[in-house]
């Protein structure tokens, strides 16, 4: 969201393989009751989440960290 009036919603990043491999679509809006709606839920989720640490991180231990990589390897095929 930009300036609490101008946002946008969807699934794709901002990078050429969303847009053209992955056919991934966003939605701009422009308005300010909409991006105050926006701006509450993104608070709530704020709100509901877990930070993630580097002391997390570091507890997750070589095989956790090794499964995480090797998810994040596979991530751009499935």
């Amino acid at each position: 969201m930009v300036d609490r009036t101008v946002g946008l919603i969807g699934s794709a990043n901002l990078d050429r393989r969303s847009f053209e491999l992955n056919f991934e679509n966003n939605i701009l809006f422009a308005g300010e009751d909409c991006a105050a709606i926006l701006r509450e839920r993104q608070e709530k989720y704020v709100a509901d989440s877990d930070p993630v640490t580097k002391a997390v991180v570091d507890s997750f231990g070589i095989f956790g960290r090794l499964w995480q990589n090797s998810l994040a390897m596979l991530s751009p095929i499935l």
